[in-house]
């Protein structure tokens, strides 16, 4: 009789393969899914980023309609070495004349020469009283404002020591020791300019030996009369005149003598330094130009999200999205309509702006320099005007509006953010369900195909004992 055999069948089936092929087809329409996610995620990017350079260029056309722009002052001083000027937004155009005949100081008084700074002076008390001295520049008294009381123990009773307390004291006063090659030095100064910023200090010692150049009593300073420590510099306010008119500060920072104006005095001075302010036209530019480089990134980045390659026959990310079709087609509506706003300028063009073929801005910084210093009211006009009506609106105005609406809660921009992140959350729960369902038909097959590897095995075992059988047999019967 023939042999039976069943080639490839029994315990040789390769089930793991088999069921890898077999779930490789039916993971398919999954793979189908994934890329899908990935593109969702991808265009999830390039609606982001749009969003973000639509934002930077609203901010930029804000900042152009801004009413504190348009009123932002620059100040120039002839002489900055003598007289600095800084200027705030409400400050008024106008010129000043600044003399300064006297500068805020400090009172510095110094001590007698000491051995070194470790050296012992002695203990009991410093009583430091910030105030200002009456009948300057030779005092007849003093007014005290406040005071403040520094002891003086065994254990800090050294030069240095006793710098230390006065310094943790605040008192009004700060203290340094200048060491020369004929000995350390103690020295007092007011911790503020002006007048009333002036100190006198009381000494008293534990044991009083009756002599002010032994023991702490050589710490001890008045400007009326003798006194142990001398001064070195008087307090003093600043004086100055401003068109004629004299002021006077505690400080060499004079603060809104004139409306938003701050002056800083540096030195004085032998004839007037001019001080100008004027309306800011650098800020106007820079805030131009900020704005023209905010559009023309958003426009290159639109070109380039919704551009077709024909070489590799592929579009861009943002090919054919009716969202950015929209929004590039409002951008350029906002600069092709003109502007009632102004009744000299009817175009963004007429002020030096105006768009290419490429869709990009360009600036005619010639054109822009004339508007400011020609026609400034109506130069803000056509920009920042707000009107009831889109045509009587400016053009920054119109942008910012326009950024304002793609980008609200309603807006193209944000719904279709949410739109797309809608997709990829139900993408993401069909991807979670068919996984459910391969997983599934993974172990049926598993099953089957082991069923069938043990039902084989046996009809293999089975078909051996027959041949066996068969052959003893036949070899009976010979």
């Amino acid at each position: 009789m023939a042999t039976i055999s069943s080639t490839g069948l029994g315990s040789g089936i390769n089930v793991e393969a088999v069921v890898t092929q077999l779930m490789s087809v039916e993971k398919r329409p999954l793979n189908l899914l994934q890329q899908a996610n990935s593109t969702l995620n991808t265009r999830l990017s390039a609606v982001g980023k749009l969003t973000s350079y639509t934002s930077e260029m609203r901010d930029a056309a804000n900042a152009l309609s801004s009413v504190l722009l348009w009123k932002q002052t620059a100040a120039t001083s002839s002489d900055s070495a003598a007289v600095g000027v800084s200027s705030a937004g409400g400050a008024v155009a106008g010129s000043y004349a600044i003399g300064v005949q006297q500068l805020a100081s400090t009172q510095t008084v110094a001590s007698q020469r000491f051995a070194a700074s470790d050296t012992v002076v002695g203990t009991g008390t410093l009583k430091i009283e910030l105030g200002s001295w009456t009948g300057e520049p030779t005092p007849t008294g003093f007014s005290a404002k406040s005071e403040v009381t520094v002891t003086i123990g065994e254990e800090d009773n050294t030069l240095e020591k006793i710098r230390d307390k006065i310094n943790a004291a605040g008192a009004g006063v700060t203290a340094t020791i200048v060491t020369d090659s004929q000995g350390a030095r103690l020295a007092l100064r007011s911790a503020s300019t002006g007048a009333e910023s002036a100190f006198r200090v009381t000494a008293t010692e534990t044991a009083d030996d009756g002599s002010t150049t032994t023991g702490l009593s050589t710490l001890g300073f008045s400007a009326v009369g003798a006194s142990a420590m001398t001064r070195t510099q008087t307090a003093a306010d600043a004086v100055a005149t401003i068109n004629g008119i004299q002021v006077t500060s505690a400080s060499n920072k004079l603060e809104n003598v004139a409306e938003g104006l701050t002056l800083t005095l540096n030195k004085t001075t032998t004839s007037a330094v001019e001080v100008k302010v004027n309306a800011d036209d650098e800020a106007v530019t820079k805030a131009v130009d900020t704005f023209v480089k905010a559009f023309n990134q958003l426009a290159s980045y639109i070109a380039e999200q919704t551009k077709y390659d024909a070489d590799t026959k592929k579009g861009g990310t943002l090919q054919g999205d009716r969202t950015t079709v929209s929004l590039q087609s409002q951008l350029r509506n906002v600069i092709n309509e003109g502007s009632s706003a102004s009744s000299v300028y009817g175009r963004l063009s007429d002020v030096g702006i105006s768009m290419g073929a490429n869709g990009q801005l360009s600036v005619d910084s010639t054109k822009l320099k004339n508007a400011l210093t020609s026609q400034r009211e109506e130069l803000r006009k056509v920009f920042a005007e707000d009107a009831d009506t889109t045509a009587g609106s400016g053009f920054m105005d119109r942008f910012r509006d326009l950024g304002n609406a793609v980008l609200g809660s309603e807006g193209l921009l944000t719904t279709r953010t949410s739109g797309i992140q809608s997709q990829i959350k139900q993408n993401e729960k069909s991807q979670d369900a068919f996984e459910v369902r391969l997983a599934l038909a993974e172990a049926r097959l598993r099953r089957q195909y082991q069923a069938l590897d043990t039902s084989m095995t046996t009809l293999s075992g089975l078909s051996s004992y027959v041949t066996q059988q068969l052959a003893a047999l036949n070899k009976s019967s010979s």
